[in-house]
């Protein structure tokens, strides 16, 4: 059988001339045609469900009923358009700061990273500017450097990779993006394991930046599954919004910092105007800012019926609920921690901070002590594998095909 020389991830190696996947690699390294090659890890029905699900919960008039969780916010061609006018409003100067000093708080950490090889896995790719910064640095010590994103949204894969490859010269076959839900156990074991094939036991970098671990209801829980991923040689960036007091005033400056851009509320709506037939009023957007276990300022953004009246909401499987006077469907939720609650969440975890570094964040709309901060951490102890327990994900779906 004829065979031809494929350079690969860990060099070169001499491949039969019918795999047809290294073909393709060299195909899309010789066209300059914007080709994106992506793995889905999971059936974009299953999520639907889980999102129609999640529409037709209970009432409440303080979010805590009807809702759309972290990543379905983004989730769609439409939610990712809308996040990309947000993050380039002068109104919404909390992710222009954050974005304007990641560079300099990346140079910090970068310096104790040494000239170690890692490959690097970004989980949540954002806009893409933050993971560029990386990889710059990154492809210094590691030319033939795997670059993984991860998102539960393909379309923001698809954005944010545009952005973070821009003037980046790395090989298409060394970019392997990935469709997948990383908050679900079963979802991270499969990852882990197609990862460590692809590298072997180099190293590699994982990053959770852009403050995204404050989106998901149960914060901690989410940090705990993804230490599991790392092993002795790995690293973790964390990037997380923080204060310096847990006063209830402050938590309100946290929501205003929200509440005055436009753009802002276009996006934490469009995710309930792109699956529902519910008639977008802005004035029905609402951010309310609280003091949360005294370790965050938390703040809700949500959307409540003050018609007077009933609405009926038809979900993305086409049944029918009832939104009534006065109930609410949480459109995203976020949070700034305490210095202390970072530390706190850091020991329960099992993770060990190495470094950090932190930007103060000051304007009219944010008041000091307001701030990012960037972490390097190293995984603690070793943890068991995460148990591929019943999801709420997979209840719903049964439900849905009894």
């Amino acid at each position: 059988m004829t065979r031809t020389v494929l350079t690969l991830l860990g060099g070169s190696r001499t491949v039969p001339t019918g795999d047809h996947l290294g073909r393709l690699h060299d195909a899309i390294d010789e066209s300059d045609f914007a080709w994106t090659l992506c793995l889905i890890g999971e059936d974009q029905s299953h999520k639907l469900a889980v999102l129609a699900g999640d529409l037709g919960r209970r009432k409440s008039s303080t979010g805590e009923g009807k809702q759309i969780t972290s990543g379905f916010a983004y989730w769609g061609i439409a939610p990712t358009i809308a996040w990309a006018h947000a993050c380039t409003d002068p109104f919404y100067p909390v992710m222009q700061q954050s974005l304007e000093s990641f560079a300099l708080r990346w140079a910090h950490v970068r310096a104790q990273l040494a000239d170690t090889p890692f490959h690097y896995v970004s989980l949540g790719v954002g806009t893409g500017h933050k993971d560029r910064s990386i990889l710059q640095d990154l492809l210094g010590a590691n030319p033939d450097l795997l670059y993984s994103p991860v998102d539960l949204s393909a379309e923001m894969l698809r954005f944010g990779m545009r952005e973070s490859l821009k003037g980046i010269d790395v090989a298409r076959r060394q970019v392997v993006p990935v469709q997948l839900d990383f908050a679900v156990d079963a979802n991270l074991v499969e990852y882990r394991r197609l990862l460590h094939k692809m590298v072997g036991d180099e190293p590699i970098l994982y990053s959770l930046l852009g403050n995204t671990m404050a989106n998901f209801d149960e914060d901690i829980d989410l940090l705990g599954k993804l230490t599991w991923l790392l092993r002795p040689q790995d690293r973790f960036l964390l990037e997380v919004a923080t204060t310096s007091s847990l006063e209830e005033s402050l938590a309100d400056h946290a929501a205003e910092e929200y509440r005055s851009s436009r753009a802002y509320k276009e996006f934490v709506t469009s995710a309930l105007q792109h699956y529902t037939d519910v008639t977008i009023d802005m004035d029905s957007v609402h951010f309310r800012g609280s003091v949360e276990d005294e370790r965050a300022l938390q703040v809700k953004v949500i959307y409540q019926n003050s018609t007077g009246a009933v609405q009926r909401i038809m979900l993305p499987d086409r049944n029918i609920v009832r939104f009534d006077d006065g109930d609410t469907i949480r459109l995203y939720l976020t949070r700034k921690y305490a210095n202390t609650a970072v530390d706190d969440m850091l020991q329960t975890v099992g993770m060990t901070k190495l470094l950090s570094t932190h930007s103060g964040f000051a304007s009219h709309r944010s008041p000091g002590g307001f701030g990012i901060d960037l972490l390097l951490l190293s995984a603690g102890r070793e943890r068991s594998v995460p148990a591929q327990r019943s999801t709420r994900a997979d209840e719903i779906w049964s439900s849905f095909n009894r």
